[in-house]
C-alpha cells in the first residue's frame, strides 16, 4: 500500500480514537483530577509500550543529537497539550473539547511553514482562516454559558501546542522505532507531571480504581488512546508533511460530537454548529487539495 495512503489511514484512526477519548475522560473527570488522570494514562501506556519493545525486540537507542526533539514532543505535546485538553474538557463538554481541538490541522499548516518550510497554498491559507473563525465562534458564542468559555480557551491552547508538537515529530529521523520515540516522549511527560500528582494520588481511596467505569476508562485511555493512538499519529506523520497529515484530525470532532450526544446527552446551540461547519469546511478544502 502507498505510504501516504497508509499514513493517512493511521492518522485518521488515531483521531477517531481521540474523539472517543473526550467522552471517556469526561466521565472519569467527575472523580479524578485532570492531571492525575493524565499521569495514570501515561503510566499504563509506558507499561504497554515497554512490553511491546521487549516482545518485538526493537532498538531502544536514540542518538543524543535527536533527544531534544523527543523531549520537546514530551513536554509540549504530551504534557502541556494533553494537560490542557483534560482541564479544558473538565470545564466544558466532550463535544466542545473535540470540536475546538479539531482546529489543530490549520495550526499545523502555519507551523509547518514557519519551522519546516512547507509550502502554503491558497487552499491552506483559506483553511486556516475558516478554522480560526470556527474556533472563535465555538469558544465565544457557540451556545455555551460563560462557565464553559474558560474551558474553551484552554482547549485552544491544547490545539496550538499539539500542532507545534507535530513539527518536532517531523524532526525525528525515520530510522528510529516509532514505538521507542513514543515511549521516550511519554516517559518525559510522566516524569514532568509526577511531582504534581503525588499529593492527590495519596488522598485518593484505593477502592476508586476498582470501579468498572474508572478502571475501564483508565485502561482505555492508557492502552488505546495513548500507547496505540500516539504511535499511529507519529507513524503516519512520518510519511506525510505536517500541513497535510494534520487534516485527518477532522475525524476527532465527528466521533467526539456524536458520542457526546449519544452517551452523555449533551446539547449544543445553533451557533456551535455554524462554528463546527467553518472548522470542517476549512479542513475539507485542504483534504481536497
Amino acid at each position: 500500500m502507498n505510504k501516504k495512503v497508509l499514513g493517512g489511514f493511521y492518522m485518521a484512526l488515531a483521531a477517531s480514537i481521540w474523539g472517543g477519548m473526550y467522552v471517556v475522560s469526561k466521565l472519569i473527570l467527575t472523580v479524578l483530577q485532570p492531571l492525575l488522570l493524565v499521569w495514570l494514562r501515561y503510566v499504563v501506556a509506558l507499561i504497554v509500550l515497554a512490553l511491546w519493545m521487549v516482545i518485538t525486540r526493537q532498538s531502544w537507542r536514540i542518538h543524543r543529537k535527536d533527544m531534544p526533539a523527543i523531549l520537546a514532543i514530551g513536554m509540549i505535546g504530551y504534557t502541556l497539550s494533553i494537560g490542557a485538553q483534560f482541564y479544558g474538557t473538565k470545564l466544558s463538554t466532550a463535544q466542545m473539547g473535540a470540536m475546538i481541538t479539531s482546529a489543530t490541522p490549520a495550526f499545523m499548516v502555519v507551523f509547518g511553514r514557519i519551522f519546516l518550510g512547507e509550502r502554503v497554498t491558497l487552499r491552506r491559507a483559506v483553511s486556516a482562516v475558516l478554522a480560526t473563525i470556527g474556533v472563535l465562534m465555538v469558544v465565544g458564542i457557540g451556545g455555551f454559558n460563560r462557565s464553559y468559555q474558560l474551558g474553551g480557551f484552554i482547549l485552544v491552547i491544547a490545539a496550538l501546542t499539539w500542532a507545534l508538537m507535530s513539527v518536532f515529530v517531523k524532526r525525528v529521523p525515520h530510522s528510529y522505532s516509532q514505538v521507542a520515540v513514543t515511549m521516550y516522549a511519554i516517559l518525559t511527560a510522566t516524569l514532568a507531571i509526577t511531582p504534581f500528582v503525588y499529593a492527590p494520588l495519596m488522598r485518593l481511596s484505593p477502592g476508586v480504581f476498582f470501579h468498572p467505569v474508572i478502571f475501564g476508562g483508565v485502561l482505555y485511555l492508557g492502552v488505546v488512546s495513548t500507547a496505540g493512538a500516539f504511535f499511529l499519529w507519529n507513524k503516519g506523520l512520518q510519511w506525510l508533511d505536517a500541513g497535510t497529515g494534520g487534516l485527518y484530525f477532522f475525524f476527532q470532532p465527528l466521533i467526539g460530537t456524536w458520542l457526546g450526544w449519544l452517551i452523555l446527552g449533551e446539547r449544543v446551540g445553533f451557533l456551535f454548529w455554524i462554528g463546527a461547519f467553518f472548522i470542517l469546511l476549512g479542513v475539507s478544502l485542504v483534504i481536497k487539495e
